[in-house]
């Protein structure tokens, strides 16, 4: 069972390989400063190679890894160990992203493996029907995103939203909702959560940006304003 709990509205900064280094770690000391500063529950993807450093230096980061594989501990040369992942200090894992798709049995069988060692599960879907089945499987949370959109800086339109939250929560209301394709702006942000999504984020509109901490300003500025507005 995971130890981590996500409060509503979250965010996601997903650097996937555009950076590393001393690049990623400033972004995630970046993000670490603003999460703290507005009071929300941030995830942050990193490389492998890279998340020792984030988890030594940020504290209020989900660190999160971009991929895992089912083994278990022994052979597995090349493969993501769930148990590594965890000693190191990550907190969860995406799985299924549409540039490393996963068969649903290999997907079921690394959603029990990351369950057993307590990282939180978030996994990728991109049809109204994927997103379905793949909540059968009882992942902690889904990122809903039409492949076609993925980097173009185009969002999901109201009806894709409406359609993937209904087929999530007609499986499982427990499950959290991610709404992130296209998501580059504070207005997409508002969107998305004010369309009933429980989270959301971003990657190239983030890493493309002039100003990286003046982007992530802008959208967690936004989410933020969900967050407030919720409370009232």
């Amino acid at each position: 069972m995971t130890e981590v709990k996500i409060r509503k509205p979250f965010f996601i900064v997903n650097p996937k390989a555009y950076i590393y280094g001393e690049e990623v770690l400033n972004l995630a000391l970046v993000t670490d400063e603003l999460a703290k500063e507005n009071d929300i529950d941030c995830l942050f993807t990193a490389q492998l190679v890279d998340i020792p450093a984030i988890v030594e230096r940020t504290s209020h980061l989900i660190v999160t890894a971009q991929h895992m594989d089912p083994l278990v501990p022994g052979r597995g040369m090349g493969h993501v160990l769930p148990e590594a992942l965890k000693a190191s200090g990550v907190k969860a894992v995406v799985l299924n992203h549409a540039e490393d798709p996963l068969t649903l049995s290999n997907l079921d069988k690394t959603i029990k493996r990351a369950r057993e060692v307590g990282l939180l599960t978030i996994v990728c879907a991109d049809t109204v029907e994927q997103c379905k089945a793949v909540a059968q499987l009882g992942p902690d949370m889904m990122i809903c995103e039409p492949t076609s959109l993925i980097g173009t800086g185009n969002t999901s339109d109201d009806e894709y939203i409406k359609q993937t939250n209904h087929a999530i929560r007609s499986v499982s209301p427990d499950i959290l909702i991610m709404q992130a394709a296209g998501v580059s702006t504070g207005d997409d942000v508002y969107r998305v959560l004010r369309g009933g999504a429980d989270g959301t984020g971003g990657t190239s509109g983030i890493i493309k940006a002039p100003d990286r901490k003046a982007k992530l300003v802008e959208m967690m500025g936004a989410l933020k304003k969900v967050q407030d507005e919720e409370k009232r």
